[in-house]
């Protein structure tokens, strides 16, 4: 056989090799935490034999960013995780694929967005996070009582101990934002932000960044949410959790990025996350609450039904999230 005809051989060989390979992955951008993602990806292509390719990138909002920008030519299939809050806009936009998977009918429709354009798969709500080991040093000798409800972190006493995240860039804090409103009211929830900026040392870009920060002792408290906080209690650091009546929670999501390379298998990762293996398997690994009510609540975490939730609105949340972060933004800084 003459040389060339090998070598076209071979050339064609590699690129049939090569774009099999591309068509057997997804392209995950996700706001969840590498140990949330080691486990789902293994368990997934484990299951589909589709490997899932995932990009740490941050806070909600930061992934949110990033399939805007690359909107004109997108590089990712998947966003995972974050809020539904921070999904929606991208389909106003015209950036995700409508797409209700088979399973869907399998969970309370609270769970699934009505035009399918994002699909919930676990729910989250917001506490307090607390170092035990300062608060039992450096408070309760002062008379100092552990908070228990959102007003409770407004007590001057907190001051410059007391850290949260950015409802610009994390879900987790738009949504603590709103949870204020609700409970509240407009007016009153704004007054409530003024006190809350004024004992704040400083606002981090991602939900989970008040919980390293007190768990390595450099604040006493924080706010995120309960799953994350419990799980990096479990992990050995001197924290706890604390969920105050009337909190809000939130609808953890996954939506397909129009024009990704890989969106049929896509939709395959979204059909496996609403399996009761994937949720049992997200549950175990980040104590969230599972959209699927078969699966067991998360170990160390409190029943759904003894947690007091706020009325959230979620479709005014929704509609009016570039208004009340712009606000947020003039009046605190």
């Amino acid at each position: 056989m003459k040389k060339w005809i090998l070598g076209l051989i071979v050339l064609l060989t590699f690129v049939v090799c090569q774009n099999a390979f591309a068509a057997n992955e997804v392209v995950v951008y996700t706001a969840l935490q590498e140990s949330d993602m080691v486990p789902l990806a293994k368990a997934f292509e484990e299951a589909t034999g589709i490997k899932m390719d995932y990009v740490i990138v941050g806070g909600a909002g930061q992934v949110q960013a990033r399939i805007l920008a690359e909107s004109k030519n997108p590089q990712a299939d998947i966003f995972l995780g974050g809020s539904a809050e921070m999904h929606a806009p991208l389909a106003q936009d015209g950036l995700l694929v409508q797409y209700r998977s088979p399973r869907a009918d399998e969970l309370d429709e609270i769970f699934n967005d009505p035009e399918g354009y994002w699909q919930g798969w676990y729910m989250g709500v917001l506490g307090y996070v607390l170092n035990t080991e300062r608060f039992e040093k450096e408070m309760a000798p002062k008379g100092v009582k552990k908070p228990t409800t959102w007003d409770d972190c407004l007590d001057p006493v907190w001051k410059g101990l007391y850290v949260h995240s950015n409802p610009s860039t994390a879900g987790g804090a738009y949504i603590h934002l709103c949870n204020q409103i609700f409970r509240l009211g407009e007016d009153a929830a704004w007054e409530y932000f003024k006190k809350l900026d004024e004992i704040v040392h400083h606002y981090t870009p991602g939900a989970p960044g008040p919980i390293s920060a007190c768990a390595t002792g450099e604040f006493i408290l924080g706010m995120s949410w309960a799953h994350d906080i419990v799980k990096t209690m479990r992990e050995g650091y001197p924290i706890e959790v604390i969920i105050p009546e009337y909190t809000a929670f939130e609808i953890g999501a996954v939506s397909i990025v129009k024009g990704g390379p890989n969106t049929e298998n896509a939709k395959k990762l979204v059909d496996w996350l609403l399996t009761k293996e994937a949720g049992e398997l997200n549950t175990r690994n980040s104590y969230r609450y599972s959209a699927r009510v078969d699966v067991t609540p998360p170990e160390g975490m409190p029943s759904l039904a003894d947690v007091v939730l706020v009325d959230y609105d979620r479709d005014w949340a929704l509609n009016n999230r570039a208004e009340v972060v712009k606000k947020w933004e003039t009046i605190i800084q």
